[in-house]
């Protein structure tokens, strides 16, 4: 297993980036918001009225507008987004698309049942044939490659896992997956580290903020309604209809200076995509997942000789194998964006501009990158940001209703939102328009996660379920923490 000096920052982390990411607003931090150049459309002002109204420009709202669009072109749809669109978890994360529903086909066994995992194993993959012809139809251009997904192992134990993650794969009917020995991960990726890996060739990566602009294009051009820099304030539901009182806020989501517009919008069905910030609108559902902070770093781009260095030609995106793993990839550009699952959760789910950076994280994967590729030690990563990500304990997304279904909700995509979130829109727009699917009758849309603890026992939970997960990638056996979260289906060290 990896020593646990990968869990802590090296002595000498290296030259920091010119002009720090973390002194630095998220706009300008985060790569892929960085390149955007459009300006936010105009906040909601006074009164107004929509069949539907969706509270979050994201890959959620997105996909549920567009879908809600192609089940009933008629219906007025309008959409409210605190920042600009792709300023949550949409526009920060790492960029790759996977096809996957659950983090694993064995979780996927172990929360659903066999038949159920084969069903999601099947849906998963057509899903993700779903989106991509989705952009090909619509010319929605988001960088996309399909480039494939390599899971590697840091240890010979961690091959061994692996090898039965592969043999639950090809028992639930996926025989695309690929094993690759020592040799062979080290000749499309030359990291000493490796002792093998697993690869899935469905994979791919893309921009995800150029990925948000192309479907808001789409959308826009069915008729949908945008609202930027609107902060919604309050959700009233009456008999008949479900008010949403706004506020205008400054392009990042935060109070806008001076007096602010004021708006309201009365809506027939309000659907919630605000994923980890759904607690601060509808704070009933905060016992279903938890927020945390991942932290990402992008390099400069690579010359041909840097990339000599370390191969990479086919450009699959990386896991490895641990618990709290790095993941990686190039952008279209060359670039390295290098991250970590290693998430941060800041007492009383706190979800604001305070938690965009963490210093100790940024050295933690600086130095990691080190480890890993001793030949590039000298590269520099000017782009560094943090994101919230909404887990739930089946690390799966849940859906449901409220106020006799005026009010729905989908959320919870630990990590896997991209490729997720693409069935949920379609989950959403059939619950919201109360039209049958067979997707409604999945059991992660009929049941939900087992809850989270109220603070303060939420935030000891996590630190120790950190601590064990930490043992564990240092080389030790789960120990009984761990195991009895198996046995109630979280399966943290699965």
């Amino acid at each position: 297993m990896p020593s646990a000096s990968d869990a802590s920052p090296a002595p000498n982390a290296g030259p920091p980036a010119a002009a720090p990411a973390e002194r630095r607003p998220v706009e300008q931090a985060c790569f892929w918001m960085a390149t955007r150049r459009r300006p936010a459309d105009p906040p909601l002002s006074g009164r107004r009225e929509a069949d539907v109204a969706i509270v979050g420009a994201g890959f959620t709202g997105l996909w549920t507008a567009l879908f809600l669009k192609a089940l009933d072109p008629g219906r007025e749809v309008t959409v409210l987004e605190q920042g600009m669109a792709a300023y949550g978890a949409s526009g920060r994360n790492a960029g790759m698309l996977g096809e996957c529903l659950d983090h694993s086909h064995a979780l996927a066994v172990a929360h659903f049942g066999r038949e159920e995992a084969r069903r999601l194993a099947a849906l998963g993959r057509e899903n993700t044939d779903g989106l991509l012809r989705f952009l090909t139809r619509h010319g929605v251009d988001c960088d996309v490659e399909r480039t494939g997904q390599l899971y590697v192992a840091l240890s010979a134990g961690q091959f061994d896992e692996l090898r039965e993650a592969a043999e639950a794969a090809w028992s639930l009917g996926m025989p695309h997956y690929r094993l690759l020995d020592r040799e062979a991960v080290r000749a499309e990726l030359r990291c000493e580290r490796y002792h093998g890996a697993l690869y899935n060739p469905h994979c791919g990566i893309l921009n995800p903020v150029k990925l948000v602009e192309g479907l808001k294009r789409e959308a826009e051009r069915r008729g949908v309604a945008f609202f930027e820099r609107t902060r919604v304030t309050a959700l009233e539901p009456g008999r008949d209809l479900v008010r949403l009182r706004t506020l205008s806020s400054a392009p990042g989501g935060e109070a806008e200076a001076g007096a602010p517009l004021r708006g309201e919008i009365a809506a027939r069905r309000v659907v919630l995509a605000t994923n980890a910030h759904t607690h601060l609108i509808f704070p009933r559902l905060l016992k279903r997942y938890i927020p945390l902070y991942d932290y990402i770093l992008v390099s400069e781009p690579l010359t041909a000789e840097q990339q000599g260095r370390i191969g990479w030609r086919n450009r699959q995106s990386v896991t490895d194998a641990r618990a709290f793993f790095k993941y990686y990839r190039l952008t279209a550009d060359n670039r390295i964006l290098w991250g970590t699952s290693e998430a941060a959760y800041y007492p009383g789910n706190r979800v604001d501009r305070s938690c965009d950076h963490s210093e100790r994280h940024y050295a933690e994967l600086r130095a990691s990158f080190r480890r890993h590729f001793p030949a590039l030690g000298d590269l520099r990563f000017p782009y560094a940001w943090g994101g919230a990500i909404c887990s739930t304990t089946r690390f799966t997304p849940f859906f449901g209703t409220a106020h006799r279904g005026r009010v729905l909700y989908g959320l919870g995509y630990t990590g896997h939102g991209i490729a997720s979130t693409h069935l949920a829109g379609q989950i959403l727009a059939h619950l919201t328009l109360e039209k049958p699917s067979p997707l409604l009758d999945l059991k992660m849309v009929r049941r939900k996660p087992f809850p989270y603890p109220p603070e303060p026992l939420r935030g000891l939970a996590v630190r120790l379920v950190s601590r064990a997960l930490r043992r564990v990638d240092a080389g030790g056996k789960p120990g009984l923490l761990l195991r009895l979260l198996d046995a109630m289906g979280i399966g943290l060290s699965s």
